[in-house]
């Protein structure tokens, strides 16, 4: 989440009388991540999220998304609910952007991850992957392995401004996952950016994930291998077995995956490495003026990938 789009009072208050949510009592600008303009809207009633869409996400996948958030919030998958004007409507514009409002999740996301984050986790993604297959709306993933190759010529030039060598990593890894990429494994609705920041808790009960702007149609264990990358790396980047273990373990008592899926984990995780790699890269290199936050930097993921890089099987990730 971050703020890229400026927004009056006069704005806010205009835009709030289309829903049937109450008088606006304050709103302020929630300075994280670098996607989309996002507010914390208080009014006489409940809190409530007020997301502008920012140019990276494409107005036609908006419904895709909210869609999508509707269909699991329907299921019991705790995660926000677009809220619906008095026209029926969830989608709208403000100041020239795309727009809706969604519901406000309780909790915090997790800034030091312990063994029950990762369990957690685990669980509600696989049930997040049952609960997603009869979702009817359709969405490619446009950031797995046959779009990376586009934004590396974007990046390569200049990646060595970031870490000697780099351009060099990121070619040799890019054609070995081109060759190799598997095609038929489980897939449906994954969320493709499950972070810390995006789930959040109260205690060590998993309240709500977040951020559905990434989500699309893939292989269900290419998500897993996005969060063994997200959760499973001590900030030194040394790889966490146990919490690996937790995370999966849990998943697989929801949602068994198959051989084929275990055997493929160690590639999708070098795929996983190499998509944030890319597209931390890409941020990088073109910073947007006046954005509230600085874009994550990409060198946090080489370690990673050099560590998928090395592993031969899925027992590095403390399964069989």
């Amino acid at each position: 989440m971050a703020v890229y789009t400026d927004v009056s009072d006069g704005d806010i208050a205009a835009f709030a009388k289309q829903y049937d949510i109450g008088e606006v009592t304050s709103f302020k600008g929630i300075a994280e991540g670098v996607e989309n303009s996002n507010f914390l809207l208080m009014t006489t009633r409940a809190p409530y999220i007020l997301t502008l869409y920012e140019k990276r996400v494409s107005k036609r996948d908006l419904p895709f998304f909210l869609g999508l958030m509707e269909h699991l919030a329907e299921a019991k998958v705790p995660c926000p609910t677009p809220i619906r004007g008095r026209d029926g409507q969830v989608l709208r514009e403000l100041c020239g952007r795309p727009a809706a409002i969604i519901s406000f999740l309780k909790g915090v996301w997790p800034r030091r991850i312990s063994l029950f984050h990762c369990r957690e986790v685990g669980r509600a993604l696989a049930e997040m992957h049952l609960k997603g297959r009869d979702y009817p709306l359709r969405r490619s993933n446009a950031l797995s392995v046959a779009g990376w190759r586009t934004l590396f010529t974007a990046c390569q030039s200049r990646a060595d401004e970031v870490e000697t060598g780099l351009a060099d990593t990121l070619a040799g890894e890019l054609v070995l996952l081109e060759t190799n990429w598997p095609a038929d494994l489980p897939a449906g609705v994954i969320h493709a950016d499950l972070f810390p920041d995006n789930v959040f808790f109260d205690g060590e009960r998993l309240t709500g994930l977040i951020d559905f702007y990434f989500a699309c149609d893939d292989h269900f264990a290419y998500d897993l291998a996005v969060c063994l990358n997200a959760w499973c790396f001590e900030h030194g980047g040394e790889f966490n077995v146990t919490k690996a273990r937790q995370l999966l373990s849990a998943y697989r008592a929801v949602r068994p995956f198959s051989d084929s899926e275990l055997a493929a984990l160690p590639l999708l995780a070098r795929g996983a490495a190499l998509r944030f790699l890319l597209t931390r890269l890409y941020d990088w290199l073109n910073q947007v003026e006046g954005a509230m936050v600085k874009p994550k930097d990409p060198r946090e993921y080489l370690p990673k990938l050099r560590f998928h890089q090395r592993i031969s099987g899925p027992a590095a990730y403390g399964l069989a």
